[in-house]
């Protein structure tokens, strides 16, 4: 009976985390006409996915986020996995004060530093460039990579990098012969991680992007219209979100198992 119970508790949860993404494909192959009708076998229509996949500022708006987030997730790596190699191996009296003061920044709403980082992306003259972007994404993603990548650091074993110096080996050595190979999950995950939260970023987006030529996919749908300014394209927008999601879900299940890996491995000591 208990088992019964715990089976069904299960698919109950599977059922309310699954049936949005159902509702998201289903609605995404009806026209305006049958958009709220229900069928079992609801007849297919990929009218959405042509007229999209025809619109040139959409198409575009997939390759600029893909080149923000990508650029974003390097950068972020490189300049985390140099910080977590002081913060985990290279003991200083601040190390943990600077740790914890990382962490506090990702406390902070996006709204509260966004005027901030107006003035800062404007005297940098990068306003309406991806160069915003990316400068901006590194603020929400260095946090996070910074601290699982510090944990990972402090859990690999100190023996080899002992080793390592006493054979000669400079501290940048170290870290890209020695101990770069045996970070493969938490970079995995961390990289995959910081990717998504660039591709999926809203405000900093419709913030210090102007022009429809740079956009990024989230504004892009956000913005999507209608043959009038009375119709709401829903069809369009759920074939969008769809769209958008199919990359990211292929990839998590690819890297599922680094994923898990790599954020427990600094579990107990981080």
């Amino acid at each position: 009976m208990k088992r019964i119970g715990l089976y069904l508790g299960v698919a109950l949860v599977l059922v309310y985390m699954l049936f949005p993404y159902y509702w998201a494909i289903i609605s995404s192959t009806k026209t305006r006409e049958n958009l709220y009708s229900f069928s079992l076998v609801p007849s297919l229509d990929f009218s959405n996915y042509i007229s999209l996949f025809n619109n040139p500022i959409f198409m575009g708006a997939i390759v600029n986020s893909a080149i923000v987030a990508v650029s974003s997730s390097i950068l972020s790596l490189v300049i985390s996995l140099l910080a977590a190699y002081a913060l985990g191996r290279l003991h200083f009296k601040l190390s943990r004060i600077v740790l914890i003061c990382v962490l506090m920044i990702s406390v902070f709403p996006q709204v509260v530093v966004l005027s901030g980082m107006f003035e800062v992306i404007g005297w940098l003259g990068f306003y309406n460039r991806p160069a915003a972007l990316i400068f901006s994404y590194l603020l929400l993603i260095l946090p996070f990579t910074t601290w699982v990548l510090t944990s990972f650091i402090r859990d690999l074993p100190v023996e080899l990098e002992e080793a390592a110096l006493v054979d000669g080996c400079s501290r940048m050595r170290i870290l890209t012969h020695v101990l770069l190979p045996l970070m493969g999950p938490a970079i995995a995950s961390t990289g995959l991680l910081a990717f998504i939260l660039a591709w999926n970023e809203f405000l900093f987006a419709l913030t210090f992007i102007l022009t429809d030529e740079n956009r990024t996919v989230p504004v892009a749908i956000g913005l999507l219209t209608g043959s009038s300014r009375y119709e709401y394209p829903f069809g369009q927008i759920m074939a969008a979100s769809v769209t958008v999601t199919l990359p990211l879900l292929i990839l998590v299940l690819i890297f599922q198992r680094k994923i898990v890996a790599g954020l427990t491995s600094g579990a107990v000591k981080g």
